[in-house]
């Protein structure tokens, strides 16, 4: 199974447009078809950006992140990167994923992007990381 660690971008934006790449994406996790990874990081931006971008309610927070703690793995990462010097915060996501044994990070996040691998591990946006699934259902 596909090992997987998520951006905060990619889990905003699947909770709030539903006919869109990353709800896609959610939906794989959901149905099991690939294994997710966050972080209590990545959780924490998460409800920092619907409170701040979208205006949830706390109530509508706290079902955000039951939701996406049934269909992902939380892990706390071992490590402490400086890798992404443009955005520190993102650093928390390349922990994420070395923490986790990911092979993958799918994100919408341009400095992430940049990189393109890290440690083995591929960064992909959400539609290229969907065309592998797809290959390994």
């Amino acid at each position: 199974m596909l090992r997987v660690t998520v951006d905060t971008n990619i889990l905003v934006s699947g909770l709030n447009f539903l006919r869109s790449k990353p709800f896609e994406f959610l939906e794989l996790a959901r149905t099991g078809k690939i294994n997710v990874t966050v972080s209590g990081a990545i959780l924490n931006e998460m409800e920092e950006v619907l409170r701040r971008k979208f205006a949830w309610t706390d109530q509508e927070i706290a079902d955000g992140r039951r939701y996406v703690k049934t269909i992902a793995r939380t892990v706390t990462p071992a490590v402490r990167l400086d890798v992404i010097k443009e955005d520190p915060p993102d650093n928390r996501i390349l922990e994420c994923a070395v923490s986790a044994g990911s092979c993958y990070i799918v994100t919408g996040d341009k400095d992430l992007l940049r990189l393109g691998r890290y440690d083995g591990i591929h960064i992909l946006a959400v539609a290229d990381f969907l065309k592998i699934a797809d290959k390994h259902a």
